[in-house]
């Protein structure tokens, strides 16, 4: 089973995985996760921007941001996806969410092959609010069970990206102890 951390503000947990994004969050004992979808996907800067308004106009502290599903016109090429990665880690790290080097936001970021958006985009997202008698709240990450190795996880895919059939059987056991994924059960 993986072991978790804190978020900075308490109110809640992640499982340490990449700088890019945690394997996944989990609300503390007196919190629970609110998620709240846009209307339409915007681009990821303006909704970087909602979301500190909204956090904002809810009383939530930036570092209550724990989770966000974004969506992608294409897969990023290696290096666009680091460069990508940087500039929203830079804007998590302006926000306090940040430790370290250690991201705990939960990230899920698809292609969708109907309405793609034109530029990487923000769909929903995801913070903890008080609430004493919240039942557990949970939200994973993408590919939470990537262990960061890459080459190994690119071998299922096609170059467009498409996952091939001896892809789809590594991903149907990932969840069963081996690879590094938790058993079945395991929560964050």
């Amino acid at each position: 089973m993986y072991s978790t951390q804190p978020s900075q503000d308490g109110s809640y947990r992640f499982i340490p995985a990449v700088f890019q994004y945690s394997g996944g969050v989990a609300a503390q004992p007196g919190f629970r996760i609110e998620r709240a979808q846009l209307a339409t996907p915007v681009a990821l800067d303006q909704g970087l921007a909602i979301i500190e308004a909204h956090l904002k106009r809810v009383g939530r502290p930036l570092t209550a941001f724990c989770a966000c599903e974004l969506r992608s016109p294409e897969p990023f090429s290696e290096g666009g996806f680091d460069a990508f990665n940087r500039l929203y880690a830079s804007r998590l790290d302006q926000w306090g969410v940040l430790q370290g080097k250690v991201n705990p936001v939960a990230r899920t970021n698809i292609c969708p092959e109907l309405g793609k958006p034109d530029t990487v985009s923000l769909h929903a997202f995801s913070y903890t609010v008080p609430d004493a008698s919240a039942r557990a709240s949970f939200v994973v990450a993408g590919s939470g069970e990537g262990t960061g190795r890459r080459r190994e996880l690119r071998a299922g895919y096609d170059p467009a990206g498409r996952c091939l059939p001896r892809g789809r059987a590594r991903q149907g056991r990932m969840g069963d102890g081996r690879d590094g994924a938790p058993p079945d059960g395991a929560r964050p």
